[in-house]
């Protein structure tokens, strides 16, 4: 399982969220986990966001990018998570569950 040692709530929710709303087609709270580069820009290694519950990689991309700008950097560059499966960024459709993992992994260069 991804994990990280230090977790940060956001609050209020993502825009296009309601704050509060837990309705089946609105917003779920996830876990997003910052790894390498990623995490050096957000400036955390891991929040809980709400997000809307269909949403596609790329949509969900420009979600997180909304709370953390710098990221936009990455962006021809980073992989996706979710649920510790690997997902680019593009138009296939998510369906999020509560408390599900997004993992935000950059290049990582090194050997």
């Amino acid at each position: 399982r991804l994990s990280s040692r230090r977790r940060r709530h956001r609050e209020p929710a993502a825009e296009g969220c309601p704050a509060g709303d837990g309705g089946s087609m609105c917003c779920q709270q996830v876990s997003v986990l910052y790894f390498a580069r990623s995490a050096e820009l957000a400036g955390l290694r891991s929040e809980t966001l709400s997000v809307p519950r269909q949403i596609t990689a790329l949509q969900l991309w420009e979600e997180i990018v909304k709370v953390h700008p710098r990221l936009a950097v990455i962006r021809d560059q980073v992989v996706f998570a979710v649920r510790q499966e690997y997902v680019l960024l593009g138009d296939q459709l998510l369906v999020l569950q509560p408390g599900d993992e997004v993992a935000i992994i950059p290049p990582i260069s090194g050997g």
